[in-house]
């Protein structure tokens, strides 16, 4: 115990109830109010890459989260894309978008305001994906991506399995910052999108996982 103690008082761990986990170890997720107000420049560039590997036509899934609703409003003027969401921001854009935008149905996760649940789930089921952008709320250099709620875990888990092309969203704040659920490692997906400025070992490491890596544009 005395070593706990020491380890979270220096800063180099967090005490749980029955053990220690990483200091950035996220337990929470802060309201999409806040989080939408936070690198608001990043996100729209971060959203404008991941456009630039989606197609003209075709059948897309986009995420719920801040970083994915900039994805989706980089692609709303395409008429022959079909965009599958349970984003409830993206999903309000659809009365100005020229794609078809269709919602993935289920329980409205309040904090996220994301369509969640085992209806969604099951929802997914039905569907095949062209490609499927998700975001994290949490990634682990080693492990890969990760969110805090397990509801929301599992609709990333179903899109991913149904899409032919799978990419990776998030900005350079996620980076070495776990949360609690895992939902997919490296070898999951086929691009990931970030401004995060990885080292020459991390960058070997995703190109291990047959990962291609993306920095958007100034």
């Amino acid at each position: 115990r005395r070593d706990a103690q020491h380890l979270a008082e220096s800063g180099f761990a967090r005490r749980t109830h029955g053990g220690l986990l990483p200091p950035d170890f996220t337990f929470s997720e802060p309201l999409y109010s806040r989080k939408a107000e936070k690198a608001t420049g990043i996100k729209v560039r971060l959203g404008r890459s991941v456009a630039d590997l989606l197609p003209e036509e075709g059948t897309v899934f986009v995420d719920a989260g801040t970083t994915c609703v900039e994805v989706g409003r980089a692609v709303l003027d395409r008429p022959k894309l079909r965009i599958f969401t349970n984003s409830i921001p993206l999903l309000i854009l659809a009365t100005e978008a020229r794609a078809t935008i269709t919602a993935i149905g289920g329980e409205v996760r309040k904090v996220s305001q994301a369509l969640t649940g085992a209806f969604a789930q099951s929802w997914i089921e039905n569907l095949r994906f062209d490609v499927a952008v998700v975001g994290a709320s949490g990634i682990d250099p080693s492990n890969g991506a990760s969110t805090t709620e397990i509801g929301e875990a599992g609709v990333k888990v179903e899109a991913l399995r149904r899409a032919r092309l799978r990419i990776l969203v998030f900005d350079a704040s996620k980076w070495d910052r776990p949360a609690a659920f895992r939902f997919s490692p490296w070898t999951a997906f086929h691009h990931v999108v970030t401004d995060r400025v990885l080292t020459r070992a991390e960058q070997g490491a995703l190109s291990a996982a047959g990962v291609r890596l993306h920095r958007p544009s100034r």
